[in-house]
């Protein structure tokens, strides 16, 4: 009887802290689209800023953003999956191997900030990219690639290994076992790091604060190589610089509604495409 009263406090206890968190999240969403969704239109999303950012839309932050995600994520995804197959079937278990596992560990618990400076010195200033989209997408590669290797690891850890010794036992070599058996089953957990990585890649500005974004432009980047507006940083402006606070806060709570959606569309894309390999997983 007594273990029963523990049992029914502790989940008592856990569901309370779930709606807590639940409300909280309702609380955090209804803040920001109360004070966002009004200044939402068809010029605010399809116009470029007018006015030194006091009037006009955010479609130039709205397509950086896109570019600087969807650039790091396709920089990031082959290497940290490589990276990953080579560390779980390659890889030596020695002193090495550990402190490579160390080392992306440490590369997950940065703070953005280090990762911009990093991204300043060495493709804008050594390798002379300049502060561009390009660099901003390879620092944000950089910042997303321990997500994505951990949770490739993770996922590659979870294949069956009756599946891998079918497998040999057929006659395939260590790599076709890999590309035909193990990637294919495991892609969905794969897409759990792209997934996570999309989310932080969208939402980061210290990295393209240094790399990629600028303050003030009247149009779109045309060149991997120009500089570009992104929805992060065009918040963090619009609410520390300039003298027409009111304006700049109106158009900044609508750029906070936008990034959420666009991160929520990204994330969406990733999510149906990781359900759709997981149906078709047969075990």
């Amino acid at each position: 009887m007594q273990k029963k009263l523990k049992e029914v406090i502790c989940f008592s206890i856990i569901k309370f802290l779930a709606v807590l968190v639940l409300l909280f999240l309702a609380l955090f969403l209804y803040t920001l689209f109360t004070r966002g969704i009004s200044v939402i239109n068809l010029e605010f999303l399809t116009q470029s800023p007018r006015k030194s950012m006091t009037e006009g839309g955010i479609f130039p932050a709205i397509l950086g953003t896109f570019y600087l995600s969807v650039g790091a994520i396709l920089l990031a995804f082959p290497t940290g999956v490589i990276t990953a197959i080579y560390l779980i079937f390659y890889a030596p278990q020695n002193y090495l191997t550990n402190l490579i596992r160390l080392s992306i560990n440490n590369l997950a618990g940065t703070p953005s900030v280090v990762f911009g400076l990093f991204g300043f010195a060495f493709f804008v200033k050594f390798c002379n990219l300049g502060v561009s989209i390009i660099s901003g997408c390879l620092t944000l590669s950089i910042l997303v690639l321990p997500i994505i290797i951990r949770t490739t690891e993770e996922s590659l850890k979870t294949i069956p290994k009756d599946f891998i010794e079918a497998s040999y036992a057929v006659g395939a070599t260590k790599f076709q076992t890999i590309l035909n058996v193990i990637l294919p089953s495991s892609f969905s957990g794969i897409l759990t790091g792209v997934i996570l990585s999309i989310a932080r890649a969208a939402g980061e500005t210290a990295p393209i604060l240094f790399t990629a974004a600028c303050f003030y432009i009247t149009h779109p980047a045309t060149s991997i190589f120009d500089e570009t507006q992104a929805l992060p940083f065009h918040i963090y402006a619009l609410m520390t610089e300039g003298t027409f606070l009111e304006k700049q806060t109106r158009i900044a709570n609508g750029s906070v509604v936008v990034l959420l959606l666009l991160i929520f569309l990204l994330n969406s894309i990733a999510m149906f495409l990781r359900f759709r390999y997981q149906r078709s997983k047969k075990w």
